[in-house]
């Protein structure tokens, strides 16, 4: 899969981007601590009727069971699945070291989640030859250190590394170098393409469009048309051209929680209780994060999944738990009382300053590193 002529066409080195996706990571981490689970449909998450799938293990996957599904609906689904309560100390830990092992192949990483992150490996800082065998070598060193598997995509951009590494999924391989990339684009379903979720996939085959290569087939006027600004996305897409720079500094643009309640919250003393103890998560978080922000926003759904989002700025930063929780009871007196019972509430703190984690507003570009022009996918 090595292509010789794609290093030679031009000055500048050809990107080698890799995308590690750890597979069923939550599900994974409990089989493999309790052996009684393995080989079993396992979800993580809560099983009681407002509960909600966190990560379901691939024996669950097989009858439909999926994350962000409602623990009822993957009970019907499954009627042997089995709930585990979520261990997120234990899953940070096990990120921790995958990403350690990032670090011994490259400098330039991009974490999306605790389960999946971009690397540029265009640098070959271990002298091992290809971006392939980088990729397999971190595998091998997950494996080996975390006793999970992982999959990964190989490519020469972002968008295609992505869907790679779900191509041979789980513990599989996707190489795409560039001379494959726009045959492999245009042959993928629509609702593959990033972004293209189930309406988006709904207005696009009425339109006509269900390959990449229907895409391709469209102007970039014309997609805008239909799509707005995100046309231009579509439009480099479809040709399997992505221009975006893997960001080692991700920065947070804000940092929240929330919480789903087993029987609906209508009285305002159950409201603001559960607000108080939702601020006492949240601020643990921020100040773990040692984060400074002035806007603090308030999320409530109602029992009948209509959901809601107040929030309220200062030109200055939240001074302490203190005001942040009374700005957050004042979004909150806003709504009472409430007309509908409240099944989920949420509050956040955002316009961070110099806080790194799932957001990002580096500039595109930044951290580019010089390569060894010999170093192949």
């Amino acid at each position: 899969m090595v292509c010789m002529s794609d290093e030679t066409e031009s000055d500048a080195p050809q990107r080698k981007i890799i995308h590690i996706d750890m597979d069923a990571f939550f599900a994974s981490v409990e089989q493999r601590d309790h052996p009684e689970l393995r080989g079993k449909p396992v979800a993580v998450g809560g099983s009681s009727k407002r509960g909600v799938v966190a990560a379901a293990s691939y024996e669950a996957r097989k009858f439909g069971v999926k994350s962000a599904m409602p623990s009822v609906t993957a009970q019907r689904r499954c009627p042997d699945l089995i709930f585990v309560k979520h261990r997120f100390e234990v899953y940070r830990e096990v990120s921790r070291q995958i990403r350690e092992i990032f670090a011994e192949h490259t400098d330039l990483i991009e974490p999306l989640s605790l389960d999946e992150a971009y690397l540029d490996v265009t640098e070959d800082k271990q002298g091992i030859g290809s971006a392939t065998l980088v990729a397999e070598a971190i595998r091998a060193r997950i494996r080996e250190v975390t006793r999970l598997t992982a999959s990964a995509g190989v490519s020469y951009n972002k968008f295609i590394a992505k869907i790679a590494s779900d191509q041979n999924k789980p513990d599989g391989i996707c190489v795409i170098p560039p001379r494959r990339g726009p045959a492999f684009v245009a042959s993928l379903p629509v609702r593959r393409f990033h972004g293209v979720g189930p309406r988006t996939g709904e207005k696009m085959a009425r339109l006509g469009i269900e390959t990449g290569a229907d895409l391709a087939a469209k102007t970039e006027e014309w997609l805008c048309e239909k799509f707005g600004s995100w046309g231009s996305y579509l439009y480099l897409a479809a040709r399997g051209i992505d221009d975006r720079a893997v960001k080692p500094n991700r920065i947070r643009k804000s940092i929240g929680g929330e919480r789903t309640y087993g029987e609906d919250k209508w009285t305002e003393t159950e409201l603001r209780e559960a607000l108080d103890a939702v601020v006492d998560i949240v601020w643990e978080r921020i100040e773990k994060n040692e984060a400074r922000g002035r806007t603090v926003t308030l999320k409530i759904k109602f029992a009948d999944f209509v959901q809601i989002t107040r929030a309220r700025s200062l030109d200055r930063w939240i001074k302490d738990k203190q005001e942040f929780a009374e700005i957050g009871h004042v979004l909150l007196g806003d709504q009472i009382p409430v007309a509908k019972g409240v099944r989920l509430m949420g509050i956040t703190l955002s316009a961070l300053e110099g806080v790194h984690g799932e957001e990002s507003d580096v500039e595109e570009g930044e951290g580019a590193t010089p390569v060894q022009p010999a170093f192949q996918f």
